[in-house]
């Protein structure tokens, strides 16, 4: 009683102090921004294709992992209409993102609308694993994703769930072809197979990977806020905005692509809501490993002294 009484007071909190944000104008987007909105996982996906084909795999997880991020970016938007496309198309592209990053996205949107209603609350499936140490989130990563798939379709409406159903069958019919491929060994369908295999086996890590990154990396320990972000230029960049997480939270509609400039605004207005960071600073990654040195070294000495010569002892 006392935990619902605090999130919901924390909750009214952060909405006063987010109500004088200027952020409408940020929803609008140029034909530019749509377009590169579109385009923008694909290039990363063909050039993964081209590397693995060459088995040049190094480079290959590098594109791999720019494909991941973009087309979870897309999905995201997506999610929340916000790509500047009609219902239609945006259907279209998560279902072909579903079979290309081997997710059903539609399940999961189901559980992301669940986790924005009540973000880190009691209902909130998503944002359970935040709640966790970092090993837990780490290891839970298999069973967390197939929790959501679970809790994905009984939230769903009965046009998502047969929308999530299909992409199940899809995403199994691309195993089946991988396999048959490589099963087959046939010379002319060999750098096929190989390819197919190591996207499959790439996305598979990536999908298990999402729950220690994606959410337990911006929501855990969150005292003031709901969830954290990350204003290092050249992380964003890689990361495709993706950890501007505090302003999506508080801005839902407002696209991706201008997820930095709301994020100025935000710190003008309010910045002790974005003072919590994804990724630690320097000092503070020294203080920690600064107190794990004193403590294993605190541990050996009591070791030593516990278990060491009674006669030492005595003249000590």
């Amino acid at each position: 009683m006392k935990a619902n009484k605090t999130h919901s007071n924390k909750k009214q909190s952060i909405k006063n102090a987010v109500s004088s944000v200027e952020w409408q104008d940020l929803r609008q987007l140029t034909r530019g921004q749509i377009a590169y909105n579109l385009i923008l996982p694909y290039p990363f996906l063909l050039l993964s294709w081209w590397f693995a084909s060459q088995s040049w795999y190094v480079m290959a997880c590098v594109a791999s992992y720019l494909f991941f991020a973009a087309a979870f970016r897309q999905a995201h938007d997506g999610y929340h209409h916000s790509l500047g496309t009609g219902k239609r198309t945006t259907t279209a592209i998560l279902l072909l993102l579903s079979v290309l990053l081997m997710t059903s996205l539609h399940s999961i949107r189901a559980t992301h609308m669940a986790h924005h209603r009540d973000p880190l609350g009691d209902s909130d499936i998503e944002g359970s694993l935040a709640k966790v140490s970092w090993w837990q989130a780490m290891l839970g990563g298999i069973t967390y994703r197939l929790n959501i798939y679970r809790q994905g379709l009984r939230l769903s409406s009965r046009r998502n769930q047969n929308l999530a159903w299909l992409e199940f069958g899809l995403i199994a019919l691309a195993v089946l072809v991988a396999l048959v491929l490589t099963a087959l060994t046939i010379p002319t369908l060999a750098m096929l197979a190989q390819v197919l295999m190591y996207h499959l086996l790439t996305m598979m890590l990536a999908n298990a990977s999402v729950g220690i990154i994606a959410v337990w990396g911006v929501h855990h320990d969150c005292d003031e806020t709901i969830a954290r972000t990350e204003r290092n230029p050249l992380v964003n960049i890689l990361t495709f905005n993706l950890l501007y997480h505090v302003e999506h939270h508080l801005f839902p509609a407002v696209p991706s692509n201008h997820l930095p400039e709301l994020a100025k605004r935000l710190d003008a207005v309010a910045p002790h809501l974005t003072k919590q960071h994804v990724l630690p600073n320097i000092s503070a990654v020294m203080n920690f490993i600064n107190n794990r040195w004193n403590k294993l070294k605190d541990n050996y000495h009591h070791s030593n002294d516990k278990n060491g010569c009674p006669i030492r002892k005595r003249f000590a």
